[in-house]
């Protein structure tokens, strides 16, 4: 079993940057892809970044390329997500996510993921 905790969220004004942090204890080593889905009030979970265990691959949702950074800490067991000039569209919570083995090329999928954070409130403010 692997437990992961999200922090970092919280209240910004539109433009501004947040930097998620999310912990993993537990088999750890049963830790392959990681990523970060959101979910908004009435609408379903949506992918925002996974990472490949050895970092050297990235992928990221269209509505946040540019904006957005993932990047993991495998010593520390920690995914971050840095999120620079957030719009009020980016208001959700975020959960942090994790994959026993390599998604492949699904990784957009919340389905190819095992576990899952009990999720962070990100509020943009315009």
């Amino acid at each position: 079993q692997v437990q992961l905790v999200e922090s970092g969220g919280g209240l910004v004004q539109a433009g501004g940057s947040l930097r998620l942090s999310c912990a993993a204890s537990g088999r750890t080593f049963s830790t392959a892809d990681m990523g970060w889905f959101r979910q908004a009030p009435g609408k379903e979970r949506e992918f925002v970044a996974s990472i490949r265990w050895s970092g050297r691959s990235t992928y990221y949702a269209d509505s946040v390329k540019g904006r957005f950074s993932i990047s993991r800490d495998n010593v520390k067991n920690t995914v971050f997500l840095q999120m620079n000039s957030l719009k009020p569209e980016d208001t959700a919570v975020y959960y942090c996510t994790a994959a026993r083995f390599n998604s492949g090329s699904s990784y957009y999928r919340p389905q190819e993921y095992d576990y899952w954070g009990q999720g962070t409130q990100v509020t943009v403010s315009s």
